[in-house]
């Protein structure tokens, strides 16, 4: 993912002189780096399967190639917002933007530290079981709602309002995922439903 930002987002405004890229890079780094040393020490099999990057079933498969060009835009368009000037976002707006995503992936290290099974794709392991405690107790698919914090505001992190427009499809994408990670989830989970 930092890399990701840096290549979609750095050339395509054309300068490194981008303060909401390297602030927004911060915000997400920093906090992966304190996530991978905890884990590291206390659930060593749980990174395994968050590396675990090839899905297996033909809908996910689907579903992230239909995302892909949309994740993308949303960071290019940002840096050629950045190129031409097209948004005004104050340094404030910003700067409360990356709080908000920092917000967002905390949930996330709350729903990792819950389930130790939340792999990077959709599958059952061995020895799943379903969770109902922590983020779980609240709502069914926590990660997602803390991707959705995290992703949909990216693109005024970045310095862009024209960026939201293809992540506004991002709720679309997540909602297919949740969609088909149900019915696996109903089909080879025991106790899921």
């Amino acid at each position: 993912m930092p890399l990701f930002i840096i290549v979609f987002t750095i050339p395509p405004s054309g300068t490194f002189n981008y303060w909401e890229v390297y602030l927004y890079f911060s915000i997400l780094v920093i906090p992966m780096l304190f996530v991978f040393v905890y884990f590291m020490k206390r659930d060593p099999r749980f990174l395994e399967r968050r590396s675990k990057g090839t899905e297996k079933v033909k809908e996910q498969k689907i579903i992230q190639l239909i995302n892909l060009p949309v994740f993308i835009a949303a960071f290019i368009i940002p840096g050629l917002d950045k190129r031409f000037g097209w948004s005004e976002i104050p340094a404030e707006i910003i700067i409360t933007t990356d709080a908000v995503i920092l917000a967002g992936y905390i949930i996330i290290f709350l729903v990792f530290r819950e389930n130790s099974y939340a792999s990077g794709i959709v599958e059952i392991d061995t020895g799943q079981k379903v969770i109902s405690t922590g983020p779980y107790s609240i709502v069914r698919h926590p990660m997602y709602i803390g991707v959705l914090i995290m992703y949909l505001p990216t693109p005024v992190a970045l310095g862009s309002y024209w960026g939201l427009i293809p992540m506004a499809l991002l709720p679309v994408a997540m909602l297919l995922r949740i969609l088909n990670e149900e019915k696996v989830l109903r089909e080879n989970l025991v106790g899921y439903d």
